[in-house]
């Protein structure tokens, strides 16, 4: 077996590596994405409970609580637009990482070993 064979051979698996590698970093991203989606639900539904609580005469009335309010309310909408369209591109990419994958290791000429002794 020359050089360049045992090369070509390595190289499905170097790729495999790398895409095994990439999956593993989509995997994290599309994991804090979703933390991230679930601090901008919290901050939705907080900043709409204390502007509720301030309109029903439960808390005092105070114009900082209120711009707080709205602001989380408008920053939990937009990080929570912002991460599920983040999320969705990342689950995209890891799908045809995988399929790549799959496609490499179709590809690849295995044996299967332990299925008896050949004759």
């Amino acid at each position: 077996m020359s050089t360049v064979d045992v090369m070509a051979e390595d190289d499905p698996i170097d790729e495999i590596a790398t895409i095994e590698g990439r999956l593993e970093e989509l995997a994290a991203v599309s994991e804090r994405c979703r933390k991230i989606i679930l601090v901008s639900k919290a901050a939705i539904g907080g900043g709409i409970a204390l502007l509720l609580g301030m309109m029903a005469g439960l808390l005092g009335p105070s114009q900082v609580a209120a711009i707080g309010s709205i602001a989380a309310v408008l920053g939990g909408i937009v990080s929570l637009g912002s991460n599920v369209s983040t999320l969705q591109q990342t689950m995209a990419a890891m799908d045809a990482a995988e399929l790549a994958r799959a496609d490499l290791i179709g590809r690849m000429d295995l044996r299967v070993v332990g299925e008896g002794t050949p004759s």
